[in-house]
């Protein structure tokens, strides 16, 4: 799958914006509920460990800062179907992973979907604001 020319025509599809990165990282930016939006970044990595080439798809929630209730992200997590909770540069994420060689267009879509949707959700729950 070649994941940038996907992401073009999937933001076309849902009326959201492309932006290529670069060869290896795509910006999505997808309608959510409410007449928001929210960024996704879609990455290819490779994973040295299995050998295999990976799609990691992210969206930032908030910042971390010591009010935030891990233990409570953690259990909500559980009901996901494809994604988790990540902090990476110091930001609380949404994050969904899979192998680029076995990934449907329909489960790229369903991840980006549900990323861009619970980021949305759990930034509006932990922040009362739109941020990102």
């Amino acid at each position: 799958m070649d994941l940038t020319e996907f992401m073009k025509k999937y933001a076309d599809q849902i009326g959201g914006q492309f932006t290529e990165y670069d060869s290896d990282h795509s910006i999505i930016i997808v309608p959510v509920s409410g007449n928001r939006f929210q960024t996704v970044i879609g990455t290819i990595k490779k994973n040295e460990l299995y050998n295999r080439s990976l799609v990691t798809l992210n969206s930032k929630v908030c910042a971390v800062n010591s009010r935030l209730d891990f233990k409570m992200l953690l259990e909500q997590s559980a009901f996901f179907n494809y994604c988790r909770f990540v902090i990476s540069e110091n930001y609380l994420q949404i994050e969904s992973v899979t192998a680029l060689d076995t990934i449907s267009e329909g489960t790229v879509k369903e991840m980006l979907q549900e990323v861009a949707n619970l980021a949305d959700q759990y930034e509006l729950k932990l922040t009362d604001s739109d941020i990102h």
